[in-house]
């Protein structure tokens, strides 16, 4: 084990007490928390706040987290790669089944696939990274639709849900139905929808804030789909979602 600085660790220590302290504290709460003596509890609240780590507050003597704490978080924030993180997930998920998994954002009213890992198998589904379909038409789509405010889901299919299949859904309220009952459960299926083929089962990606800011989604063939349990096919995606969210700085 690397040798650690016992000032940076008992610094960093008091910092991350206050990730979940939305009231602030007080020096008497941190040494109380910490155990520190309250002089080294003073002198490590001082220099925090002297480098806007931490902000005090004269009038109640609590500390909150400053604005250089923000700027570390936007700094990091502005160097995830969707892409290039999504990918190596993607080939994660794609290597524990060997079935195809696409990484998607929303563009207007149609997903985008930002990356995509094919399966080995000689039967399976066609598509390519950059590639773009009616959202409502998709698993990975509707993950996606389903966490979108109220105004702005209504924006987005204003002009009309398209049928690429047979079962697509092209019916508001069905998909309204559909998407409350995927913001419940956090899984989103697709039965044959955008090809009548293949079934599919996506799961939201949340970034560093728990936003919703992707879907990854497993696509498989309909003769492979069946020769799995169901859920097992929507653990893989909850996992690989869950991978990359923490990856992107999700909680």
């Amino acid at each position: 084990m690397p040798r650690l600085t016992p000032a940076v660790v008992r610094s960093l220590d008091i910092l991350e007490l206050f990730l979940d302290a939305r009231e602030g504290l007080t020096a008497p709460d941190v040494a109380r928390r910490t155990g520190l003596p309250r002089t080294t509890v003073h002198e490590i609240l001082t220099t925090l706040a002297a480098r806007a780590y931490l902000k005090r507050d004269e009038a109640t003597a609590t500390y909150h987290l400053g604005l250089s704490v923000f700027r570390l978080g936007n700094a990091f924030a502005e160097r995830l790669d969707l892409h290039a993180v999504g990918l190596g997930v993607a080939r994660a998920v794609s290597e524990a089944c060997d079935e195809t998994v696409h990484v998607a954002i929303l563009d207007g009213a149609d997903v985008l696939y930002v990356c995509k890992v094919d399966s080995t198998q000689s039967v399976r589904m066609v598509s390519r990274a950059g590639g773009r379909v009616p959202a409502h038409c998709t698993a990975v789509g509707k993950a996606l639709l389903a966490h979108l405010p109220q105004d702005e889901l209504e924006r987005r299919v204003e002009d009309g849900l398209v049928r690429l299949t047979p079962n697509s859904v092209t019916e508001p309220v069905a998909l309204a139905r559909q998407l409350k009952e995927i913001r419940t459960a956090g899984l989103a299926f697709e039965y044959g929808e955008s090809n009548p083929d293949v079934s599919c089962v996506a799961a939201p990606v949340r970034d560093h804030t728990g936003t919703v800011v992707a879907a990854l989604s497993i696509s498989v063939p309909d003769m492979r789909w069946k020769q799995r349990p169901e859920a097992e096919w929507a653990t893989l995606a909850a996992d690989g979602a869950r991978h990359l969210s923490t990856e992107l700085g999700s909680a």
